[in-house]
Formats: structure tokens, sequence, C-alpha cells
């Protein structure tokens, strides 16, 4: 199986350590999801988004969507690349700027 790294080019998958789903990238934040998240994991047929770190080569970690009935793959991307889109910040309310203050002259050297 031959990996298309975004960075090197297409690769042989020895190249490459398998970590897992893309599950992974979003964590729960209660300890239900946690253990489902890491004990009752899928299994599909079908099309699939996996974590692949390419260890011997550029060192990124790739999502790879392939076929696991086939062993095709469709899209590789760099993990990077993901996490670089633009989130909307919300100000918080109760945080307020600093206030600028200017000191007191002092009476006696006027």
């Amino acid at each position: 199986m031959r990996i298309p790294c975004p960075l090197c080019g297409p690769r042989d998958r020895r190249e490459f350590y398998y970590y897992g789903t893309t599950d992974y990238l979003d964590r729960p934040s209660d300890m239900d999801g946690l253990d489902n998240q890491l004990f009752l994991r899928d299994n599909p047929a079908g099309l699939t988004r996996d974590l692949w770190y390419h260890e011997n080569g550029c060192t990124s970690w790739l999502i790879v969507t392939r076929n696991t009935v086939t062993h095709a793959i469709s899209h590789a991307e760099l993990v990077m690349d993901r996490d670089a889109a633009p989130k909307s910040i919300t100000p918080n309310p109760a945080s307020k700027p600093a206030r600028k203050t200017t000191p007191k002259k002092d009476a006696s050297n006027a």
C-alpha cells in the first residue's frame, strides 16, 4: 500500500506508523465518553479516516481517507492543516481590558 504524503509524495506504508481513527483528535470531556472512545471502537467496512505518522520521512501526522475493504486511499491531508482552520473567537464579557491610569502629580513639586 502506498500512502500519498502531502509533503513527500507517495511513500510505502512501512514508512508510516498507524495510530487509529481520527476520533482521537476530538477528546471527550466526560469520563464515560473517554471510556467509550478507548474501549468501544467501531470496525467499519468501507471508508474510514485514520491517523498515520510519517515516522521515516517528514515526521508529520496525516489524516488518510481509505477504504478498508479494497485498501484504496482516496485522500491524505496534514493534521496541522485541519487545525489551521480559523476559529471564531467570542470575547469573554467577564474580562475587561486593563484601565490606563495616569500618575497623580505631587502637589509639593508644583
